[in-house]
């Protein structure tokens, strides 16, 4: 972030995120539809996550004072065992994978993560939770794919996996023709015995 102008603006979000192992079995039932609609903008793998709180754009100077609260939160939290499970879309232009496990924990979480975003100061007027991960986005004509990658995913029941960290993640949405790219902007580990 230090690179970053005084002015300059930064799309954020706190999520989480699957082990690669888990990532890899979806992976694995998606591949019918890799090579079946290749026209879909794919998310990379290495970009997964689960969102908890869509923050927005925000002035970069509005994002170092939330990590010392969700390093708290994190460390306060205990890990949650979460599943990816079946398929879905929104309006035939996105595609996701659903999430299993430990819900009511999840739930919790993040009602806890958007309450210390608002404490911080950033207005959030987020969605209710949906526990999702969304795996691609359908370009203009491309709903049958999404329709068809969706139903390919009905089965899919993806191994159970402890959370390890909440995640603080930076993206370029919107910033040009290329595809979304996440990075961390930093992460905690989750240690705590409750909630």
């Amino acid at each position: 972030m230090s690179d970053q102008s005084p002015d300059a603006t930064i799309r954020v979000f706190i999520a989480l995120a699957p082990p690669d192992d888990a990532k890899d079995e979806l992976a694995e039932a998606l591949r019918p539809a890799y090579e079946a609609y290749p026209s879909l903008r794919w998310n990379r793998i290495e970009d997964w996550h689960i969102t908890l709180a869509f923050l927005g754009e925000l002035p970069a100077a509005a994002v170092p004072p939330l990590r010392e609260p969700l390093a708290a939160l994190a460390a306060a939290h205990r890990p949650l065992e979460l599943a990816l499970r079946g398929g879905g879309h929104f309006d035939e232009r996105v595609l996701w994978s659903g999430v299993d496990g430990a819900l009511e924990g999840l739930h919790l979480l993040a009602t806890d993560v958007r309450a210390l975003v608002k404490e911080c100061g950033i207005p959030f007027e987020g969605r209710p939770l949906r526990p999702h991960l969304t795996l691609a986005r359908a370009r203009r004509g491309d709903a049958a794919a999404i329709t068809d990658s969706a139903a390919g995913l009905a089965g899919f029941s993806g191994r159970r996996w402890p959370t390890a960290r909440l995640h603080l993640v930076g993206s370029n949405f919107g910033r040009g023709p290329g595809p979304i790219r996440y990075r961390d902007i930093e992460s905690w580990p989750f240690e705590g015995e409750g909630r």
